[in-house]
């Protein structure tokens, strides 16, 4: 096998292979100073779906393709980590264009890939699989306690999400508060059974909103233990209002609240993820002390069947 041979790994294999891009993931980690695969693509590994498959080349880069988790499974997601250095077509454009060609064969449509830490360097080898960029994310982080207060407006009152019981009510609201969102909107009850399954979860810190009409807008958080360069922090994993309640100033008494939970929890730092596009809420986060701390890149590919 010489040094650019393309890997295809296909569910059945997933488990076995898991500990070769945990490698090297931990390789790029330590180099970059954060994750290269989301949460979507190790969920997958563990629980892949029939079509998904993974692209590596050994010791360099890995490119992993799967479905939507969301309504809209005819789109595809993938994630990549590849190495510092590796900036080659046999080490990025080569498992991209293998990508390609797997969802080309199973229907096509839109493939999306996200890079964690983007840089323009980024743009050739996607650009030479047949990707342009297409939106931004960045990562935010503030020191906790934030800045400034919030109590809820009048009227709301604030407990903690019951699973089973709120499901669907919850679903109901995320879907229309995220319309028009590729990743978070259209979510199935699927969707967030994998998500409740995850071991991090915890309903306490999941914090829902409620009017005389029902729920009206929710603030789901995250705790990431310490590791590597990274201390422990509370996550805005989702946070959302239902349209009916926008402009209330629900927002940003959720943000506060769910913010003052992690804090009490003993974190000391808070992070989320906000569209790079989504001037309206970087400017609240900004307020209560947020600063970029990173910036992903979605790549994507419209693939002909």
């Amino acid at each position: 096998m010489t040094a650019d041979a393309l890997t295809r790994i296909d569910p059945p294999d997933f488990e076995k292979r898991r500990t070769d891009i945990a490698a090297l993931e931990d390789v790029a980690r330590r180099a970059d100073g954060h994750d290269a695969l989301g949460d979507t693509v190790w969920r997958d590994l563990a629980h892949p779906g029939s079509d998904s498959a993974g692209f590596l080349v050994e010791g360099r880069s890995y490119v992993h393709v799967a479905r939507s988790d969301g309504s809209d499974t005819s789109s595809w997601t993938a994630g990549i980590v590849r190495l510092a250095g590796a900036d080659d077509p046999a080490a990025i454009t080569k498992p991209l264009e293998a990508a390609v060609t797997h969802v080309a064969n199973h229907g096509g449509r839109l493939l999306t890939c996200w890079v964690f830490g983007a840089t323009d360097a980024d743009n050739a080898p996607f650009a030479a699989a047949g990707f342009h960029p297409a939106r931004s994310l960045f990562e935010m982080r503030a020191p906790l306690p934030v800045a400034g207060s919030a109590t809820l407006p009048a009227g709301f009152t604030l407990r903690d999400f019951d699973p089973g019981a709120d499901d669907a009510e919850w679903l109901a609201v995320n879907n229309r508060a995220f319309s028009r969102h590729a990743e978070q909107g259209g979510w199935l009850e699927s969707t967030l059974r994998l998500r409740m399954a995850e071991p991090w979860f915890d309903p306490t810190l999941f914090l829902l909103a409620f009017d005389r009409d029902g729920l009206a807008g929710f603030n789901w958080l995250k705790r990431h233990e310490a590791r590597g360069p990274d201390p422990a922090m509370g996550e805005i994993y989702v946070i959302g209002v239902d349209p009916r309640a926008q402009g209330s100033g629900l927002g940003r008494a959720l943000a506060v609240a769910g913010l003052a939970r992690v804090y009490e929890r003993g974190l000391r730092v808070a992070m989320l993820f906000v569209a790079g596009d989504n001037n309206g809420a970087i400017a609240l986060y900004t307020s209560l002390g947020f600063t970029v701390h990173r910036t992903d890149r979605a790549y994507v590919c419209q693939v002909p069947a």
